[in-house]
């Protein structure tokens, strides 16, 4: 059964996307939960007329959306964060603290857009990798290391007194 859906739906497809699923997922779950219609003459003219009249902003939205991930695209940020004397996090570092210190970057990333390579929570300093999800298909990949708050301090010191 082909529908139109209404809202991104994972490891499906995005708003407005014409998709062809099975007759039960379609009529039991996607279109009472309002997340689907069925793709009826009608309604694929409607859609039609409605991406036509979306190409430009589309266009702009994906030029942002390029510009944000060629910025990000080999950025290293640096978390801080509490740590025991061995190297453990206390508590855990997530997506939340990566778009916290892309803020202060001045990059606006939404946390659920950004997923940790490997892992969903980290627990030990160490230096990983994370993808942003920037718009449908357009992704940057950037590093991150995860510090003690007094190991940023005193690398700061160190380049300080070097200089």
């Amino acid at each position: 059964m082909e529908v139109i859906l209404k809202q991104d739906v994972p490891n499906l497809g995005h708003k407005d996307d014409l998709v062809t699923v099975k007759n039960g997922y379609a009529a039991n779950y996607l279109i009472p939960r309002g997340m689907a219609i069925m793709a009826t003459p009608s309604a694929k003219k409607v859609l039609a007329e409605n991406l036509r009249q979306r190409a430009h902003k589309e266009a702009k939205i994906r030029e942002e959306a390029t510009t944000l991930a060629n910025a990000l695209e080999g950025l290293t940020l640096k978390v801080a964060t509490k740590v025991s004397s061995k190297g453990k996090v206390f508590g855990s570092v997530s997506n939340i603290q990566i778009a916290e210190a892309l803020v202060a970057l001045g990059h606006d990333v939404d946390r659920k857009n950004i997923t940790i390579t490997g892992a969903d929570i980290i627990k030990e300093t160490g230096s990983y990798e994370a993808v942003v999800k920037c718009y449908r298909d357009i992704k940057a990949t950037l590093q991150f290391e995860v510090v003690g708050e007094g190991e940023e301090a005193k690398e700061e010191t160190v380049k300080e007194v070097e200089a």
